[in-house]
């Protein structure tokens, strides 16, 4: 018998499957699992997995790492998470296409970019990212907003059939060159200003390409119902595999209506659509401090918003509609600025706006206000309005994933990011398996590796077979923890020994090796 590149011997295999636990050893040739078992076997290397659970890398089904890998493909937050592989272009934004770079550039900017935009397509982007060598294994979508920016700019308009037409082409050559997916982010300026009619048109043609439609839904608050009905009508008349984005109800009085969210899914599954959901496992969500405003302000991009709070009457305008119209889940006093560049109000991360406000001798309307205009309106926050029993209550749901919502790919840096980016797999193996017991272990990992894999077509990922592509975790799983807090975002998680990642080891006793073995994955 031929000797092995190297085996894990001795740990506790949880396939991914949903299978009991096994104990054996899994050996590992030419980035390829070629046995499990319990049979004699060979290695150049032997990593021991005593007293630990041996699992499949862990798949994130939403991510933003896109606009940050080039950056830092090291990707050191990803694997002291045991996080292989990350499905980006997420909420209808991807760093592709690209018609107009200074467009592209202000409305990605509150991700904080880390990008050399030499490219036009996914192709391109493709090309670049391996390029950089990743860490991690990147499957790219193609996002709505991006496609409307370069089709048809940042206004607020309806989409002509031109239009149409020219997102078309754009989305098909993205297909047709291996993008995993179509995505929209439909409370984000510009694919807010779209009809039902024309991501009903764009979702068929991600359909009949065999592409996944994910879709941060219209409203997640007072109408989420309404809202994932939307998502399910439209995925019903395309025939697309339907994936609802980090599923949750915002607003204290929302709180709750992710049953009704779950049974209307269920429903859906019933009746024969290919329809899942994703959850990260924090109370708090994450994003621009532009989604407080009213939708026409942001028509025409950032630039243009800072055109109208500059002028007078615009301005009154914006404060006067959101002093009245702001939903109870936006309250100030629970949003917090997370990262901001220099400027006026650079000192701000890690105060809430109305922190903020007091200081000035204002309220948080005018406040934030100004820190758009001060900032050019690329502000990121993180907004505490969901509940813990509603985190609970989706994550125990067979059809939902674990996913994350992050980007942030430094294992250092500036601000205040969501501890997302940093413990979201840990934080569910450590809170909510062994402390609360709300799922099982074996069920976490499932949400980790199979269930992922499987939205994403990814037959030879996601579990521990013989043939499977060799993406593997190692863990503690007495110990494994996320240590990264609100208050302290920027610490690592631990109870990962050992990822490996295409046959190659990428963490080493807890620690990155340098080796960066992950590659784009084309559909």
């Amino acid at each position: 018998m031929s000797e092995l590149d190297a085996v894990i011997r001795g740990g506790t295999v949880i396939d991914g499957t949903g299978a009991d636990p096994v104990t054996a050893d899994v050996g590992i040739s030419d980035g390829v699992i070629q046995r499990v078992g319990t049979e004699p076997m060979e290695a150049r290397r032997v990593i021991d997995a005593t007293g630990q659970v041996v699992a499949p890398g862990f798949i994130d089904l939403h991510s933003h790492a896109d606009f940050t890998v080039e950056g830092w493909p090291g990707a050191t937050t990803q694997l002291h998470q045991g996080v292989t592989t990350l499905l980006t272009g997420n909420c209808g934004f991807s760093p592709f296409p690209v018609t107009d770079l200074d467009e592209a550039r202000a409305a990605s900017a509150f991700l904080a970019p880390e990008l050399t935009w030499t490219w036009t397509d996914h192709e391109g982007f493709a090309t670049a990212v391996e390029k950089s060598r990743p860490a991690v294994n990147i499957a790219p979508q193609i996002g709505h907003s991006s496609l409307r920016l370069a089709a048809m700019g940042g206004a607020e308009r309806a989409a002509s059939d031109d239009d149409l037409a020219r997102m078309s082409a754009l989305l098909s050559a993205a297909a047709a060159s291996g993008a995993a997916g179509f995505s929209t982010g439909l409370i984000y300026a510009p694919g807010t200003y779209s009809s039902e009619d024309e991501v009903r048109h764009l979702v068929s043609v991600a359909g009949n390409a065999g592409l996944l439609y994910s879709t941060h839904i219209r409203n997640e608050g007072e109408r989420l119902h309404e809202a994932i009905g939307e998502a399910i009508r439209i995925a019903e008349a395309s025939g697309a595999r339907l994936q609802i984005s980090h599923l949750k109800a915002a607003g204290p009085r929302n709180h709750g209506a992710v049953v009704g969210a779950l049974e209307l899914i269920d429903d859906a599954a019933e009746r024969g659509l290919d329809v899942a959901a994703d959850v990260y496992p924090y109370t708090a969500s994450s994003t621009t401090l532009t989604t407080r405003l009213p939708s026409w302000a942001l028509d025409g991009g950032p630039g243009e918003l800072l055109r109208r709070l500059a002028d007078p009457a615009a301005r009154e305008r914006i404060a006067h509609e959101l002093r009245s119209g702001a939903e109870p889940n936006l309250d100030p006093s629970k949003v917090v600025i997370a990262e901001i560049g220099p400027g006026r109000y650079s000192d701000a991360a890690g105060s809430t706006l109305t922190e903020v406000a007091d200081r000035d001798g204002t309220d948080a309307t005018e406040v934030t206000l100004r820190i758009l205009e001060q900032h050019e309106a690329a502000v990121a926050v993180v907004m505490h309005g969901m509940s813990g029993d509603d985190v609970e209550t989706v994550l125990r749901h067979p059809r939902v994933a674990v996913a994350s919502d992050g980007w942030v790919m430094r294992p250092s840096g500036q601000g205040m990011p969501h501890p997302r980016n940093f413990g979201t797999f840990p934080r569910v193996l450590a809170h909510y398996v062994r402390e609360r017991g709300v799922i099982t272990l074996v069920d976490a990992v499932r949400k980790m590796t199979s269930l992922p894999a499987s939205r994403l077509g990814l037959g030879d990922r996601g579990v521990i077979r013989a043939g499977a592509t060799a993406d593997v975790v190692v863990f503690d799983p007495d110990s494994v923890a996320d240590r990264s807090t609100f208050n302290d975002p920027w610490r690592l998680s631990t109870g990962f020994s050992t990822v490996v990642v295409a046959g190659q080891v990428a963490l080493d006793d807890g620690e990155p090796t340098g080796v960066r073995a992950g590659r784009v994955l084309r559909r």
